[in-house]
């Protein structure tokens, strides 16, 4: 009867435990970024391209490992180091990212890009320069995996 209760019992366990990794699966699934962010315009890579050949500065926000390996070719590095929740209602006090970097005049159009998806570096640089009081915020959404999906030129 015992070895009956003991199966039972590690049984018992094994399912409970499946239960809960299933449970919390959604949590630890990546946090796709918003389709879109207030006072900002979401830009494809065709529209990026064409800003960024008239003269509009780009911005990647990734870390500068990865700006080095490989970037929006014209594009300037300004790492958004993040370590907020990826969420909309992120707290913008636990990251760095340094404003005196853009522009002076808050006129200027602005693109930020990182690498789309899962990465909310982009992000989060748009909604805080927009706070900023920034006028002509642009993300590429997209990010760099659009851009080369284009075909268009990385350095």
């Amino acid at each position: 009867m015992s070895h009956v209760i003991a199966k039972f019992t590690k049984s018992f366990y094994s399912l409970a435990g499946l239960l809960v990794v299933a449970l919390s699966a959604p949590a630890l699934a990546a946090v796709q970024t918003p389709d879109s962010i207030p006072g900002t315009t979401v830009v494809t890579a065709e529209k990026a391209k064409a800003m960024v050949e008239s003269g509009v500065l780009i911005v990647d926000t990734r870390v500068a490992n990865e700006y080095v390996e490989q970037h929006i070719k014209g594009a300037v590095n300004v790492p958004y180091k993040e370590k907020s929740a990826k969420d909309v209602k992120f707290d913008a006090k636990q990251d760095s990212f340094d404003l005196s970097k853009l522009p002076a005049d808050k006129s200027t159009p602005v693109i930020f890009y990182c690498n789309a998806g899962e990465c909310w570096k982009s992000y989060k640089s748009s909604v805080l320069a927009v706070r900023a009081g920034y006028k002509k915020i642009h993300w590429l959404r997209g990010g760099i995996p659009e851009w080369k999906a284009k075909g268009f030129p990385v350095e």
